[in-house]
Parts: C-alpha cells; structure tokens; sequence
C-alpha cells in the first residue's frame, strides 16, 4: 500500500476536473489533448486566434511536474522499455486516439461528464483493453 495517496490523487482529479469546466465553460472546448495538440499542426484548419490558449494548454502540461516539484519531490520512475518498444506503443495509441475520435482524457473526463454514450464505450474500451494487457504482459508472459 506504499503507492496509496488518496489525498494527491483527489487534489489531481480536482484540478483536471477543474481545468476541465474552465475550458467548456469559458471557451467551450473539450480538453481532450489529442485534439489540442493535432489542431496545432493544422495551422490552416484551424480558425484565427485559436492557436494562444493551445499552446498554453499543452504548455500547462509540460510544466506542471516542474510546478508539482516546488511543493513535494517527483515519484522515482523507471523506464525498462526499448526505444523501438517505444515508438510502437506510441503509434498504436496515436492509432487508437484516431480510431476512437478521441483520447482517455477527452472520453474519460470530459465525455462521461457529459454523459456521452460514445465516450463510455471508448473509456470502457480503453480500459478493458489496459488491463488484459497488462495481465498478459505481467502474469502470463
């Protein structure tokens, strides 16, 4: 139970819940990443003035561990796949987020909030998916 961190995790959840409702609310987005990041390398599909708060998001994202480590150390990680393992699992999960018209954080948060059914089939997907992978990979191989 040493990975057991009921009170980051509810602070985590509030904030991306949070980020969330601010974006529907104010911009009347979804904050679903893929899209966000996919609409910044269509520069021409794209309408004017709606590149600013896309890159502010994605920024958001890559500092909020620095910001995260100002308050409390960083978990120790270890990465034990290959490189080439790498790129094919991030292939297949650009291949997935194609495929289901969106990633886990725009069907999981953002999808469910709005009751869509064609997002709690992609998240109940998503899901299924992760964990008889990680089943297989852990106990059977």
């Amino acid at each position: 139970m040493e990975n057991f961190t009921p009170i980051t995790s509810l602070i985590g959840g509030l904030l991306i819940g949070i980020s969330a409702s601010i974006l529907v609310l104010f911009m009347g987005k979804i904050a679903g990443i893929s899209g966000i990041a996919a609409s910044l390398l269509q520069f021409k599909n794209v309408a004017k003035g709606q590149h600013m708060w896309r890159l502010l998001f994605i920024a958001g994202l890559l500092i909020s561990s620095h910001v995260y480590e100002l308050f409390a150390p960083l978990p120790d990680s270890e990465i034990s796949a290959s490189t080439s393992t790498l790129i094919i699992a991030g292939l297949l999960v650009g291949f997935g987020t194609k495929m289901s018209a969106g990633c886990t954080s725009g069907h999981g948060v953002c999808g469910l909030s709005r009751l869509s059914l064609r997002s709690l089939i992609a998240t109940l997907c998503f899901m299924c998916t992760g964990f008889v992978l990680c089943y297989l990979l852990l106990h059977a191989f």
